[in-house]
């Protein structure tokens, strides 16, 4: 919501947007409509006005973190706060049981190949484990991953996304569903590859075969 939410521009005005990977300047052609919303009729109205409303269309003005839950909190109630849960955990879960097996069972058949002894697992080992299975993980989701960007973007409802994305397939292919894969995978396969050299690395040093919570929590912290 703190992403989502418009911000007033002057009138026929430059501004520069980036999100993370590249930078865009955009143009205002008019000064209506940016940072501009309805208002209920009735302010005693405020909270079932807002929370009849798509995500996107709720008052918004939210100054920070802070801010943003106690406004949604007070206008729209507090399950208001578990919006888009659904969406998340069908692209979360699958995501994190495909991700942690294919790391478990890769890293054990590459110990099994190294014939490596008990607690001198060699480093490249978690290093191309954590990589492969990133790579497996990030490619089965990223239709879904695709599907979430496109709803945010386009700021579509869940009656909506389903015709979406039958015409991107129907103009661009089937490829089209794993658009931005390329750069999710230059991003998550070199941090997996680290955080797992690091933390297996440090079960290693500190001789932790069966770590307990309190070292995996700390370890995986630092890693």
């Amino acid at each position: 919501r703190l992403q989502a939410q418009h911000k007033e521009f002057v009138k026929n005005k430059c501004f520069l947007y980036c999100n993370g990977l590249m930078e865009h300047t955009c143009y205002c052609l008019n000064g209506n409509g940016n940072g501009q919303r309805a208002m209920p009729p009735n302010p005693s109205h405020a909270s079932v006005f807002g929370s009849s409303r798509h995500w996107y269309r709720r008052p918004g003005d939210f100054e920070g973190t802070l801010d943003a839950f106690v406004k949604i909190t007070r206008n729209e109630g507090i399950g208001s706060l578990w919006s888009g849960l659904p969406p998340t955990l069908v692209m979360a879960v699958p995501a994190t049981v495909i991700y942690f097996t294919i790391y478990d069972q890769f890293k054990d058949q590459l110990n099994v190949w190294s014939k490596t002894a008990p607690g001198h697992q060699p480093t490249w080992i978690p290093v191309l484990s954590g990589a492969v299975a990133r790579v497996f993980s990030a490619s089965v989701i990223s239709p879904l991953e695709m599907v979430r960007t496109k709803m945010q973007s386009k700021k579509l409802s869940y009656l909506e996304i389903g015709q979406a994305v039958r015409s991107l397939i129907q103009a661009r292919g089937f490829r089209s569903l794993y658009t931005g894969l390329g750069p999710t995978l230059l991003r998550d396969v070199p941090f997996s590859s680290i955080y797992w050299a690091n933390y297996e690395g440090l079960k290693q040093y500190f001789g932790q075969q069966e770590p307990t919570f309190y070292f995996s929590f700390i370890a995986g912290a630092v890693a």
